[in-house]
C-alpha cells in the first residue's frame, strides 16, 4: 500500500476517533441524571459523574503525550486507551449501583487521554501550513458526533429486554451501544491506522524519502544507481554520490535544535560553539544524537512553558473552555425559566447550535489556508467579546415581551456559537507551533489537561450561580477581556518560531 492511501485510511481513523468521542458525550449525557436517580443517588452525584470523566482524561493525557514522544508510536496507545473507553461503557451498561456508575465514568474518562498523542501525532505528520486545517477538521468531527448523538437515543430510548443477568432499557443502552462501538474502532485502528513519519522540514514527510532511499541502497548494491526515464545512468549515479556526500556532511543538530526553545538567546562560548542560556553545555562535552538522547534529554519544564506565547494559549485554552462549559449549564435553566422549554426544544436548540458549529469548523478549515492563526485567533477573541456583552446585556434580565426575548437568546447563543471554533483551531495550531516538536504529544497533553480542569471548574461555576446572572456573565466578560489585552500584548510572539528567525535575519541583513 503506498504512502498517500496509508496517510488518507489514518486520518479517517482519526475523524472516527473524534466522532466516537463526541457521539458518546451526545448520548449518555441526557440521560445520566435520571439513570442515577433510578440508582437512589443523591444530587451531587451528577456533578461527580461528569467530573470524574474530566479528570481520568485530566491525568492520562499528559501520561499518553509523554509515551507518544518517547515512542514515537500512537497506534499501541490508542488501542490501549480505547480499552479503558470499552471496559467504562460496560460498566456504565451493567449499571447495579451509584458507584459502579460513578467509577465506569472515571475508567471511560482515561481513554480520552489518547487524544494528547493523536494531536501530537498530527503535529509532527502535517507541515506548519497545513496543521490548522488538519486539526479543524478533526475537531469538526467531534462536532458532528456531538449533532448525530441525540439521533441514537431515538432507537435506543425505545430499548426494553434482557441480556442474561444485565437489563437493557434507555438508561442502560448507551452504555452498551457505546461499547460496541468503541470495539469496532479497536477493529479500524488495527487496520486501518498507521504511524506515519514525522513531516520533514521544508520537504515531504520522511516515508517517502525513506521509501526512495531504501530503492537507492538496493541499486547501489546491485552496483548500479537508478535512473529517471530519459536520464543517463553515469549522471544518476554521481547525483546519488553527492547527495550521500551531503547527508554525511550534515551535522548531528540543526541551528534550530542549538538554539533550545523558542526565544532563547545564543551566545557563543569560548571554543565557538553556540550555547544557549537554558543550556549552558560544557566546552568539552558534545551534544548527544537525537535518536540515544530521546526527546526529552534537553527538555526544560519551565523554559517550555514558562513562555509569554504559551501561556497566552493556554490562557486561551482554559478561558474558552470554561466560559464554553459555564454557558452550557445556564443555557437549560435559562430556557426553562423565560421559554418553559422541554426536552425537544433543548434537542432542537442543540441540534442547531452542531449545525452552527460544523459549519464554523469547515469555514475556519478553509480561512486557515488564507490568513495566519493569530489573525483567526483575533476575529474569534472579538466575537466572543461581543457576544459576552449581549450576554451580560440582554441574558441577564432578559426584557421586552415573550418574542423580544427569545431574539435576545437566539442572537446571544449564536455569536457565542460563532466564536468557538476560531479560537478553538487557532489557539491548538499555534500552541503546536510554539512549543517543541519533539516532545508535541507531552504539551498536547498538558494542553488538554488544562482544557480539562476548564470543563470541571466550569459547570461548578455556573452552577452555583443560576440566580445570579450578573455575577456570573460579568466573571466570564472579564476573563474574555483579560485573555484579549494578553494577546494583544503578545500578537507578535503568536507566530513559529522559524518565522520569527527569518524575519530577524532579515532586518540585521538590512542594518
Amino acid at each position: 500500500m503506498d504512502y498517500r492511501k496509508k496517510k488518507r485510511l489514518t486520518y479517517f481513523t482519526i475523524g472516527l476517533i473524534f466522532l466516537f468521542s463526541g457521539i458518546e458525550y451526545a448520548v449518555i449525557l441526557p440521560t445520566i441524571w435520571k439513570y442515577l436517580q433510578t440508582l437512589e443517588a443523591a444530587p451531587y452525584f451528577l456533578g461527580l459523574a461528569l467530573s470524574a470523566f474530566s479528570l481520568s482524561g485530566l491525568l492520562s493525557g499528559p501520561l499518553f503525550g509523554h509515551l507518544s514522544d518517547k515512542t514515537r508510536t500512537t497506534k499501541k496507545i490508542i488501542l490501549f486507551a480505547n480499552c479503558f473507553e470499552i471496559i467504562g461503557n460496560f460498566m456504565y451498561f451493567m449499571g447495579f449501583s451509584k458507584w459502579l456508575l460513578l467509577a465506569s465514568r472515571l475508567v471511560a474518562g482515561v481513554g480520552t487521554g489518547a487524544g494528547s498523542a493523536i494531536f501530537g501525532f498530527l503535529s509532527r505528520s502535517t507541515a506548519p501550513e497545513d496543521r490548522a486545517s488538519v486539526f479543524a477538521a478533526a475537531m469538526a468531527c467531534r462536532q458532528a458526533g456531538l449533532l448525530i448523538g441525540p439521533a441514537f437515543n431515538l432507537f435506543l430510548r425505545l430499548c426494553d429486554f434482557k441480556i442474561g443477568p444485565f437489563v437493557v432499557n434507555k438508561f442502560t443502552a448507551p452504555g452498551l451501544f457505546m461499547c460496541l462501538m468503541w470495539i469496532l474502532l479497536q477493529l479500524a485502528v488495527v487496520f486501518m491506522y498507521w504511524d506515519l513519519p514525522p513531516q520533514e522540514k521544508g520537504g515531504p514527510a520522511k516515508g517517502v524519502a525513506s521509501g526512495a532511499r531504501e530503492d537507492v541502497e538496493g541499486e547501489t548494491r546491485r552496483g548500479r544507481g537508478p535512473s529517471l526515464p530519459g536520464q543517463p545512468e553515469e549522471e544518476s549515479q554521481e547525483e546519488e554520490e553527492e547527495e550521500e556526500e551531503t547527508d554525511e556532511s550534515k551535522p548531528l543538530m540543526t541551528s534550530n535544535e542549538l538554539q533550545g526553545s523558542y526565544g532563547a538567546v545564543v551566545t557563543p562560548d569560548p571554543a565557538g560553539s553556540p550555547v544557549t542560556n537554558g543550556d549552558l553545555a560544557r566546552p568539552s562535552e558534545s551534544p548527544e544524537p537525537e535518536e540515544t538522547a530521546g526527546p526529552f534529554s534537553r527538555f526544560n519544564l519551565s523554559r517550555e512553558f514558562m513562555r509569554e506565547e504559551v501561556i497566552v494559549l493556554l490562557a486561551a485554552q482554559f478561558i474558552t473552555l470554561f466560559n464554553q462549559t459555564a454557558l452550557e449549564t445556564m443555557v437549560t435553566p435559562l430556557t426553562q425559566k423565560y421559554f418553559d422549554f422541554g426536552e425537544l426544544e433543548n434537542s432542537v436548540m442543540y441540534c442547531v447550535c452542531g449545525v452552527e458549529v460544523i459549519a464554523g469548523f469547515l469555514f475556519v478549515h478553509w480561512l486557515s489556508r488564507r490568513a495566519k492563526e493569530r489573525v483567526v485567533l483575533a476575529v474569534g477573541l472579538a466575537i466572543c467579546n461581543i457576544s459576552s456583552v449581549w450576554c451580560l446585556i440582554f441574558l441577564a434580565n432578559p426584557i421586552g415581551d415573550f418574542p423580544y426575548q427569545l431574539t435576545e437568546f437566539i442572537i446571544g447563543v449564536f455569536l457565542q456559537v460563532l466564536g468557538l471554533p476560531f479560537v478553538a483551531v487557532a489557539q491548538v495550531s499555534l500552541f503546536s507551533k510554539v512549543t517543541s516538536e519533539k516532545t508535541q504529544g507531552f504539551s498536547q497533553g498538558v494542553r488538554r489537561s488544562v482544557g480539562g480542569l476548564a470543563t470541571i471548574l466550569g459547570p461548578l461555576w455556573a452552577g452555583g450561580l443560576t440566580e445570579n446572572m450578573y455575577i456570573m456573565l460579568g466573571v466570564i466578560m472579564a476573563l474574555l477581556l483579560l485573555l484579549t489585552i494578553m494577546m494583544g500584548f503578545s500578537y507578535d510572539r503568536l507566530v513559529h518560531p522559524a518565522a520569527t528567525e527569518h524575519a530577524e535575519d532579515n532586518s540585521d541583513e538590512h542594518e
